[in-house]
């Protein structure tokens, strides 16, 4: 099973995940967002499996760094190019688990979807 984490490596969330996952033996490859970015169809499979109100984090200073224009009339379609846009924007960590996807950190849902 191929797993692969996406997020930005100066994130404490991110860290607390990738030791989870190193202290498991879970091998896994990082994919930084602030390097590589993303791709509109990933974007677009993760809305798809979990909905774009779970990956959009509002709570990022990059998020509360937009104008009030940027932020009104939230919809699918607006996010999406947001999070394309600056994906620093996209809840961390999402890791891809097989065909699963799992947003943010929690030991105990990670146990349950790599053993």
């Amino acid at each position: 099973m191929t797993i692969t984490m996406y997020g930005i490596t100066n994130c404490d969330t991110i860290r607390k995940a990738r030791v989870w996952l190193e202290g498991h033996d879970v091998p896994y490859r990082f994919h930084d967002y602030r390097a590589e970015g993303i791709e509109a169809g990933r974007l677009d499979g993760w809305v798809g499996k979990v909905g774009w109100e779970k990956l959009l984090n509002k709570g990022s200073m990059t998020f509360r760094e937009l104008s009030e224009s940027d932020k009104l009339g939230l919809d699918e379609k607006k996010a999406k190019a947001l999070m394309l846009a600056k994906p620093t924007m996209i809840k961390r960590p999402v890791l891809e688990v097989g065909d699963r996807i799992l947003v943010g950190f929690k030991p105990e849902v990670y146990e349950e979807a790599v053993s």
